[in-house]
């Protein structure tokens, strides 16, 4: 399984920050907010004719380092794009902590990938993330995320690409995403089957923070890792939905408290506080508690 899915090596992904490489301020700006993880763009965010700069400046940003305990993933442009190939290599050479491909829809290219950062010798702790966001990626997305199974692909993450499954599909981009819950769904189980994190698209409305948090709490209840941002204002209200709440947290530490006596050794079900609790609480309670400890231990 990923690194995604043990509580051992568990890695805060509450909020992961889109950052344009075109512009110097912006990747200057990263290596002080908040957020768990930003992506360096060169995709999206940088125009056809800005590209080339752009991927010079974000390997120049990445090698600097500074970043401290933020994840760094740079966001390339397809392997089919004219600037695929080249900011493949280029991201390569920077040995980010993942690198995100764009419109992945086939275990083929995961594998291409893999096999491509073998040969450029990047070492495995560079890891692979998938934008999910077609119709074709979501109808595929079991053998998708088995792909992770096989560390050449080194496949740890999801991210959702919510706009372009919009555009694709011709659904409707509405409050509560009823059109797109059963397609969020099918990622998220398929992801959590070979250990895949996942992070739900972004919230377009960046000064409607209300409806911001309505949809980082839906991300919750599907049980995504984190949201994936445009705008930094959306940090702190994405950190605390995704963050175990206090209480949540003590009751996992009583329910682990709880197997652990003597009296309970062996027991598939205990009485805590006149509730029945069983082990699979307990392996949930382990998670909480583990990331609880990993967002207190950045500080």
């Amino acid at each position: 399984m990923s690194e995604g899915n043990s509580a051992a090596s568990i890695r805060p992904r509450r909020s992961v920050l889109y950052m344009p490489g075109s512009n110097a301020r912006a990747l200057e700006k990263a290596r002080t907010l908040p957020a768990d993880a930003v992506i360096l763009d060169l995709e999206d965010a940088v125009a056809p004719d800005a590209k080339v700069e752009a991927r010079g400046r974000i390997v120049e940003t990445v090698k600097a380092g500074g970043f401290g305990p933020r994840e760094v993933v740079i966001r390339i442009n397809g392997l089919d794009t004219p600037w695929g190939p080249d900011d493949l290599e280029a991201a390569a050479s920077a040995t980010p902590d993942a690198i995100l491909l764009p419109k992945v829809q086939s275990v083929e290219q995961l594998v291409t990938v893999g096999r491509r950062l073998k040969a450029l010798d990047v070492p495995a702790t560079t890891r692979v993330w998938a934008m999910i966001e077609t119709p074709l990626a979501i109808l595929d997305i079991k053998a998708i995320a088995a792909a992770a199974q096989d560390p050449l692909t080194r496949l740890s993450v999801f991210v959702l690409g919510t706009n372009d499954l919009a555009k694709e599909t011709r659904a409707a981009l509405v409050p509560g995403r009823a059109p797109m819950v059963g397609w969020l769904s099918l990622v998220v189980a398929a992801a959590r089957v070979y250990g895949v994190d996942v992070l739900d698209g972004v919230w377009n409305q960046f000064q409607d923070l209300e409806g911001f948090k309505a949809e980082c709490a839906q991300g919750v209840e599907f049980g995504m890792d984190g949201k994936t941002l445009i705008h930094p204002s959306q940090i702190e209200p994405c950190n605390i939905a995704f963050s175990p709440p206090e209480a949540d947290v003590a009751r996992a530490r009583a329910i682990i408290a709880a197997f652990a006596l003597p009296e309970n050794a062996g027991k598939g079900v205990i009485t805590l506080d006149g509730r029945m609790v069983e082990l699979l609480h307990a392996e949930m309670a382990k998670r909480t508690v583990a990331l609880a400890d990993a967002i207190a231990a950045r500080g």
